[in-house]
């Protein structure tokens, strides 16, 4: 077993990303499983701009509240989406 030279708890970059791109994945899926296809198109554009126009925080504590507030987000929207099909 390998062992790390990172503090307990520090992910490394490879980890970060792959759990960015995660969180958007799910982000992304959820927003499928709107019932009426038209209505998809706005939240999947709001989720691509948010992830855009977020890129280029570099501030530690900044983009981890950020991933914070999406994974709620995201709870949220899945535990809702079963409520939308009618």
């Amino acid at each position: 077993m390998a062992t790390s030279c990172l503090p307990l708890g520090m992910q490394t970059l490879k980890q970060f990303l792959r759990r960015q791109v995660l969180l958007y994945r799910g982000i992304l899926e959820a927003i499928w499983q709107v019932p009426n296809a038209s209505d998809c198109q706005y939240p999947r554009n709001w989720a691509r701009e948010e992830f855009k126009r977020n890129k280029s925080t570099i501030e530690e504590d900044t983009i981890w509240m950020m991933i914070t507030q999406s994974n709620i987000q995201l709870k949220e929207l899945e535990k809702t989406l079963p409520l939308a099909t009618f």
